[in-house]
C-alpha cells in the first residue's frame, strides 16, 4: 500500500465487527467492582465508519436471495433467541451466584488465613512429646500378696511410657485399624470421616453431630490432650467435670478441637501423635495407656502382645468400661474378633493369622481374673490414709497380708455351699474371713459376689448383733478371774426385775433346764442361763472390759442381755477377738498391710498397721477356754464344722428371730469367722449358727489345710476339782484370781454360795 494514500491499514478483528461486538464489557471500578464486579448492562457496541478507501466488492452475479448468507441460517438464528430467553429468565440468578461467589471466595480467603494463623500460634505453644505422655491427674496404688505378687490395682494406673517404635506392632496395626485406618495419609482431619459419620448419625435418627464423630486418631488426641488445659481444682469442682468438659461435643468444641489437630500435625511426626495416643488412652479397668492395660489384662508388657491381644486393647478404646474383660471377658472377645477381621482387611494380618486369633481369644491373667482383689483390695484401700490410698498424687505399692491360696479357698466355700445347700432364689448374703493368730488377715469375702469391687463389703461395714458368739469372753473373764471349766452353774427358772422394763427371764435355745452343768458343759451346749448367771457373777463391767480388750470396738449392751450377744459388731472384729483367744489370751488389731512405699523409693513410708497388742488374760485362762471350745466342735453345737484329723475349736451363735448366723473358730494355724443373714434383717429360715455357717466354715478350712501337716490345739485340761466330803467342814477353796475389787468378790461369792448352796 503507497504511503500517504490516507487509507488505514486492515485489521483483522475489523472482519469481525459482529463478533467484536459480543466481547464483555469492561468491569466497573473502585471497590464496588472489586466485590461484585460489573453488574450494569452491557452497551450496545457502536458500528465504525466505514473506510472510504476500502476498495468496493465486485457485484455478484447471483441473486441477492442467494448470495445472503443468513438466509441459509435461519434454525441456529432460532435457536440463538430461545438461548436468550432463558438467558433473559435465568439473569437475576446468575447475578445472585456471582454475588455469592464473590462472597464466598474472599471470605474463604480471610477464614483461611485466620485458620492459618490460629493453627501456626498452637503449634508454637505445644510442648515437647516427652511432657505429654503421662497426663493422669492422680497417681496408682498397685496391691501385692504376702509373697510379693501382685493381685490388684486402684487408682489411676499408668505402666510406663510406649511408643509406637515399642509397642507391638499387632496393638499398633490394631489402633490404626479401628480408630483411623487413613492416620498415615490425612492431615490430622478426615473430611471423609466426618461426611461418613454425619451420613450414619442421620440415618439412625439423630443429630448430624450425635453420636460417630469421624473423629481422627489426631482429634481424639487433642480431646485427651482436652487441648491443652490441665486440671485446676479452682476451676473444676472435680476430676470428673474436668473430663466431662474435656469431652464436650458442641459445634465450637469440634472447630477449636480441629485447629489443635492441624497443629499437632505441624509440630508433630504421625508416629509421635500415636504413641501420645497410646499412652493416654484409657483402657478400662483404671488402666491408662497401653502398658498399665497389657500389665493389668495379661500381665505382660505391651511390646509382648499377641495379635489377638493387641485387638482385644484396640477394642476396648471405643467403650472402655463396658468392654473391660475384667467385667464381661466374652463380650471383650466379640469385639477382639470384630478388630481382628478389620486388621485383615486392610492386610495387616494374613487370613490365617486371622482365623488363629478369632479362635484363640486372649484370656486374662491368674491377677486380672481375680477382678481386682474384690473385697479385700477395697478394705485395703480403705485402711490406709487417703493420701495414699484413693487420692493419691503418686504411684503407690502396698504390699498386703493376702493369701491368693486361702482367698480362693474361702471364695469356693461360699460358692459351693450356695450352689448346693440354700434353696434357689435365696436372697440371703454371706461373708468370711482368714486371719492368722497374730491378725494378719489372709483371705476376706464380703457376700456372695465373689469377684466384685467397690460394693458394699459384709465382712467389714455390717455391724450385726453377735449372739452366742460372744459367749467366749463372758467364760474367758470367769477363767481369768481363777473359775474352772468344771466349775458347776445352776441350769434352772432365773429371772431378773430390770429396773423400767420389769421382770426379765432368760430362756435356752431348748426351752428346757438341765439343773448342775459345769461351765464347759454350758459353753458346749450353748446354754443360756448359765451364760447369764456367770456374767452376773463376774460383773457386767468386768465382761464388756475383755470383750472391748480383745477388739470388740463398738459400744456393747449395758443390761444382761449382753452376756447372751445382744451387742452389735463387725465379722473382722470378732475374728480378731477369737485370734486373741487362740494366741495365749494377748489382744489383736487385724491388719492387712504389710509395708507401703511409693515406686520411686526403696524404703517404706508405712510398715505393719496391726497385729499382737497386751495381754488381756492369762495365757492358762486362754488355753483353757480352748479346750472349752474345742469340744463345741467336737461334742456340741458347732459339729457340723469338724475338719477330719484336726482339732479344731470355735462357737456358733445365732441372734433374735435368727436374723444373723455365726460361726467363728480356730485351728493351730488359722483363724476363721462366717456370717450369714439378710440385708434387710428378714429372719433366716431353719438356719442357726450351727447349721449353714459352720458348713461355710467346713468348707473353708478343708480347703486352706489341704496340704499342711495336722498340728494340736494349744489347749490346757483343767485338773479335776476335788468335791470335799459332805460330813466334814468344807475348808475355803481358794483360787488366784485378780480381783477388780471388793464388788466383784462379794458377787463371786455369792456365786459360790448359789453353787454349793452354803452359808
Amino acid at each position: 500500500m503507497a504511503q500517504g494514500s490516507g487509507r488505514k491499514p486492515l485489521v483483522a478483528e475489523k472482519r469481525y465487527a459482529k463478533a467484536a461486538g459480543k466481547r464483555p464489557a469492561k468491569r466497573a471500578g473502585g471497590l464496588w467492582g472489586l466485590l461484585f464486579g460489573n453488574s450494569k448492562p452491557k452497551s450496545k457496541p457502536k458500528p465504525k465508519p466505514k473506510s472510504k478507501s476500502r476498495p468496493t466488492a465486485k457485484p455478484s452475479s447471483k441473486p441477492q436471495a442467494q448470495r445472503a448468507a443468513p438466509a441459509r441460517r435461519k434454525p441456529a438464528g432460532s435457536r440463538r433467541k430461545s438461548r436468550g430467553v432463558i438467558a433473559t429468565l435465568l439473569m437475576p440468578f446468575r447475578w445472585l451466584l456471582r454475588l455469592i461467589w464473590g462472597f464466598s471466595w474472599r471470605i474463604g480467603v480471610i477464614v483461611l488465613t485466620l485458620v492459618g494463623m490460629a493453627v501456626g500460634y498452637q503449634a508454637i505453644n505445644l510442648p515437647e512429646v516427652a511432657t505429654l505422655l503421662d497426663g493422669r491427674a492422680r497417681g496408682s496404688v498397685t496391691l501385692l500378696d504376702h509373697e510379693g505378687e501382685v493381685f490388684a490395682w486402684r487408682g489411676d494406673q499408668f505402666g510406663g511410657v510406649v511408643t509406637a517404635q515399642t509397642v507391638s506392632p499387632h496393638l499398633k496395626n490394631a489402633i490404626v485399624a479401628t480408630e483411623d485406618k487413613r492416620f498415615y495419609r490425612h492431615f490430622g482431619i478426615s473430611p471423609r470421616g466426618v461426611a461418613s459419620a454425619v451420613r450414619i448419625n442421620l440415618s439412625e435418627g439423630r443429630g448430624p453431630l450425635s453420636g460417630h464423630g469421624g473423629s481422627t486418631i489426631t482429634q481424639q488426641t487433642a480431646k485427651l490432650l482436652c487441648l491443652g488445659r490441665t486440671y485446676d481444682p479452682t476451676e473444676w469442682e472435680s476430676e470428673a467435670a474436668y473430663e466431662k468438659d474435656c469431652r464436650q461435643g458442641s459445634l465450637w468444641r469440634k472447630g477449636t478441637e480441629a485447629i489443635y489437630a492441624l497443629a499437632m500435625e505441624v509440630k508433630y511426626t504421625k508416629d509421635e501423635i500415636l504413641s501420645i495416643y497410646m499412652n493416654r488412652a484409657y483402657m478400662g479397668g483404671g488402666a491408662h495407656g497401653a502398658e498399665a492395660a497389657a500389665q493389668r489384662y495379661f500381665g505382660k508388657s505391651a511390646s509382648q502382645l499377641s495379635a489377638a491381644e493387641g485387638a482385644m486393647l484396640a477394642g476396648l478404646l471405643t467403650a472402655p468400661s463396658s468392654l473391660a474383660p475384667t467385667n464381661n471377658l466374652k463380650r471383650s472377645q466379640d469385639r477382639a474378633a470384630t478388630v481382628l477381621r478389620l486388621m485383615h482387611d486392610q492386610g495387616y494380618l494374613s487370613s490365617a493369622e486371622t482365623k488363629a486369633g478369632q479362635e484363640n481369644p486372649a484370656r486374662l491373667s491368674p491377677a486380672a481374673e481375680a477382678r481386682a482383689g474384690g473385697y479385700f483390695a477395697d478394705w485395703i484401700m480403705d485402711s490406709v490414709p487417703s493420701y495414699f490410698g484413693a487420692q493419691t498424687a503418686e504411684d503407690v505399692v502396698i504390699r498386703t497380708t493376702l493369701d491368693q491360696r486361702l482367698q480362693t479357698a474361702a471364695e469356693d466355700a461360699i460358692t459351693y455351699v450356695f450352689e448346693n445347700k440354700v434353696r434357689e432364689g435365696s436372697k440371703a448374703q454371706a461373708a468370711i474371713v482368714v486371719m492368722s493368730a497374730d491378725g494378719a488377715v489372709r483371705a476376706m469375702v464380703g457376700g456372695r459376689r465373689t469377684r466384685v469391687s467397690g460394693v458394699f463389703n459384709r465382712a467389714t461395714q455390717a455391724k450385726r448383733q453377735t449372739g452366742s458368739a460372744f459367749k467366749p469372753f463372758v467364760y474367758a473373764t470367769a477363767l481369768e478371774l481363777g473359775y474352772s471349766p468344771l466349775d458347776i452353774l445352776l441350769d434352772t427358772e432365773y429371772c431378773l426385775d430390770l429396773p423400767g422394763s420389769g421382770e426379765w427371764c432368760p430362756k435356752n435355745y431348748t426351752r428346757k433346764y438341765y439343773g448342775e452343768v459345769t461351765l464347759a458343759r454350758a459353753l458346749r451346749d450353748s446354754l443360756n442361763v448359765p451364760a447369764v448367771k456367770l456374767s452376773e457373777a463376774v460383773g457386767r463391767d468386768l465382761v464388756r472390759r475383755v470383750a472391748s480388750d480383745f477388739g470388740i470396738d463398738n459400744a456393747m449392751a449395758e443390761g444382761p442381755a449382753l452376756a447372751l450377744g445382744a451387742s452389735e459388731s463387725t465379722l473382722l472384729e470378732m475374728t480378731g477377738a477369737y485370734a486373741g483367744i487362740l494366741n495365749g489370751g494377748s489382744s489383736v488389731t487385724p491388719y492387712g498391710v504389710s509395708e507401703l512405699r511409693l515406686v520411686t523409693d526403696t524404703e517404706p513410708l508405712m510398715g505393719r498397721s496391726g497385729g499382737m497388742g497386751e495381754r488381756v488374760i492369762r495365757t492358762e485362762a486362754a488355753q483353757q477356754l480352748v479346750w472349752m471350745m474345742e469340744k463345741v466342735i467336737a461334742e456340741g453345737t458347732g459339729r457340723r464344722a469338724q475338719i477330719p484329723g484336726w482339732q479344731a475349736a470355735g462357737k456358733s451363735g445365732t441372734t433374735q428371730a435368727a436374723r444373723d448366723a455365726w460361726f467363728i473358730g480356730f485351728t493351730a494355724d488359722y483363724v476363721a469367722g462366717v456370717w450369714m443373714g439378710y440385708d434387710d434383717n428378714t429372719p433366716l429360715s431353719g438356719v442357726t449358727g450351727g447349721g449353714l455357717p459352720a458348713e461355710i466354715w467346713h468348707e473353708a478350712m478343708v480347703r486352706v489345710h489341704e496340704g499342711l501337716p495336722p498340728k494340736p490345739l494349744p489347749m490346757l485340761e483343767p485338773a479335776p476339782i476335788v468335791i470335799p466330803d459332805p460330813v466334814q467342814p468344807v475348808p475355803q477353796r481358794r483360787r488366784e484370781r485378780n480381783r477388780p475389787g471388793q464388788e466383784i468378790g462379794r458377787a463371786v461369792d455369792g456365786l459360790l454360795r448359789d453353787i454349793f448352796g452354803r452359808n
